[in-house]
């Protein structure tokens, strides 16, 4: 699934796994293609208007974070301890400027807290309840544990516990959770085996891009344990040079072949397009590592690019002016 085009653009994820057909129903479908439309059409609008790639990967990703069918903010996934451990980051293409946050309990929407660390403060990355205390001096809404949680996560983390699971992702699970939970609750793939994460990326109609990725983690991770969605290059990097990804999948993988940074690298000293960068790092680099999931891209004249190496990835993409596409399985 790729498109090209000059025209201000926006694309987002919703993680990627076994996603199979025969696991989801007519209902639970529609109801992620639904989420998926509302948010791009909400990140298109901003472009429209002609507002920045800043504000639409922000306003997009908190969107994804406010909607319990993925892993970010509402719905987020649980850790050994029972309790819940959120990161994001973000990254501005033109500048180059990014912030990030990790291993937060009380931030309602983590990715406008690493928007408020890229801009108040002289850091990047924050973490803990020193990232707290510093975004909720500058207006950040922080809201009870228990704000995070739904039954289709708790579930899904106690039987993780009860099999001594670990790094159970959340877009691989069995379905036996459907039909006792509401439609908004339910994933439609195998939610233990999903890798769940949320981003965005976006050019605007200045040619400058920019990134976005928030987390809930994977089920019944360590306490403290920090994957790649925070880590400017892993999970994700916006360059006006070449592009903006995020991306989703086994952390360590894409923190070990640094995935985001890498396409961008690729791109620039080698001269491949960013479908060529996108799909040699997703389908063959993250591989040689056991690297399961996928990544959305986008460059400054509008291509989009959004490989991916499990059975589905949560995924769409709207141009100013034209209609949102959004897809789930291959």
């Amino acid at each position: 699934m790729s498109t090209s085009n000059n025209t201000a653009t926006i694309a987002i994820h919703g993680g990627a796994g076994t996603i199979l057909r025969s696991a989801m129903n007519t209902e639970q479908e529609r109801a992620y293609h639904d989420a998926m439309t509302e948010i791009l059409s909400a990140g298109q609008k901003i472009l429209a208007d002609g507002g920045s790639a800043l504000d639409a990967v922000s306003k997009a990703v908190s969107m994804l974070e406010d909607c319990p069918l993925f892993n970010a903010g509402k719905g987020a996934v649980y850790t050994h301890a029972g309790t819940h451990e959120l990161d994001a980051a973000i990254m501005d293409g033109a500048t180059l400027a990014a912030g990030a946050i990790a291993n937060v309990a009380h931030v309602r929407n983590p990715i406008l807290a690493a928007r408020t660390v890229m801009e108040h403060s002289e850091h990047i990355l924050l973490v803990g309840a020193g990232a707290e205390e510093f975004v909720a001096r500058h207006g950040a809404d922080l809201v009870e544990a228990d704000y995070f949680h739904t039954e289709a996560r708790h579930a899904q983390w106690l039987r993780a516990r009860d099999q001594e699971g670990m790094l159970l992702l959340d877009h691989d699970a069995t379905s036996q959770a459907a039909g006792k939970l509401p439609a908004a609750e339910i994933a439609p793939i195998d939610p233990d085996n999903k890798f769940g994460t949320v981003g965005a990326v976006a050019v605007d109609m200045h040619g400058n891009l920019a990134a976005a990725t928030s987390t809930g983690g994977i089920t019944n991770k360590r306490v403290g344990r920090v994957g790649d969605s925070p880590l400017i290059g892993a999970g994700c990097y916006a360059n006006n040079r070449t592009a903006a990804i995020s991306a989703t999948g086994t952390g360590e993988a894409f923190m070990r072949t640094v995935a985001a940074y890498d396409i961008s690298a690729r791109m620039e000293y080698a001269g491949l397009s960013l479908q060529d960068a996108a799909e040699i790092v997703v389908m063959d680099l993250l591989p040689l590592y056991k690297g399961r999931g996928g990544l959305i891209a986008i460059d400054a004249q509008g291509n989009v690019a959004l490989p991916f190496n499990t059975e589905g990835m949560y995924r769409g993409y709207a141009k100013v002016g034209a209609a949102p596409v959004t897809a789930i399985y291959k």
